[in-house]
């Protein structure tokens, strides 16, 4: 479970906190979506439990320990983020992109991590995307790989950053069948304020206005909520 304890976030030299005192919890059981309109906080949010921002104030605890006290490889192993933009390296071919990272963070040979990394695409059904390059592939296959390269660290967690934003509407629809899929390999948080795509995902949800938590609960309510404030 990631708890998440009066958290507080305030950019420097701003007076006003982007996140005030937010307090909830994510069970791993869960299919979960952050909702919330354009500079409500839920990015900011993300950082903060990705370890890219330190909090003003509050805590982010993960199973019970600190994410402060965890060192880089062992927060690696437990929670991974996949942002917007994925940051796939233009120059690497995907198969390499996703060997970067256990032979970065875990130490692994070049040798295992490409073994691994190819037998990770495989069982993803996107074998055949082993030797191309980003620019090659569809922004729905690049958001596959990313997921893919995240998912080399065998997280408990794996946060989406807006993860629909480049897809059309029949892809929107394969992703998220593709993402039920995964559910054995990880918990999925996602932050969006695509609507019908977390209908389709999460099963639980929360809304965030002004910084703050304001609803949580099943999704199909806080869809129905989210759309009466215009998200």
């Amino acid at each position: 479970m990631i708890d998440i304890k009066n958290l507080t976030y305030k950019y420097a030299g701003t007076k006003k906190p982007v996140l005030k005192d937010v307090n909830i919890s994510l069970p791993h059981e869960h299919f979960f979506a952050i909702l919330g309109h354009s500079g409500s906080g839920k990015t900011t949010l993300l950082n903060c439990m990705a370890k890219f921002l330190k909090p003003s104030a509050g805590s982010i605890s993960i199973d019970g320990k600190n994410i402060k006290e965890m060192d880089r490889k062992e927060f690696r192993s437990q929670l991974g983020v996949v942002f917007q933009k994925l940051n796939l390296f233009p120059h690497l071919t995907v198969a390499r992109n996703l060997t970067l990272a256990p032979t970065k963070v875990l130490g692994s040979t070049e040798e295992d991590a490409l073994k691994e990394a190819n037998e990770m695409l495989e069982r993803l059904a996107i074998g055949e995307l082993a030797d191309r390059y980003p620019m090659q592939i569809s922004g729905g296959q690049a958001q596959r790989v990313a997921i893919a390269r995240a998912l080399m660290l065998q997280p408990k967690y794996m946060l989406l950053d807006e993860p629909t934003s480049a897809l059309d509407a029949q892809t929107t629809g394969d992703f998220a069948n593709w993402l039920h899929e995964l559910q054995s390999e990880t918990c999925f948080v996602i932050v969006t304020h695509d609507l019908p795509f977390a209908s389709m995902t999460a099963s639980h949800g929360l809304i965030i206005d002004d910084g703050k938590v304001v609803s949580k609960g099943k999704i199909d309510d806080m869809v129905e909520q989210s759309a009466e404030v215009s998200v």
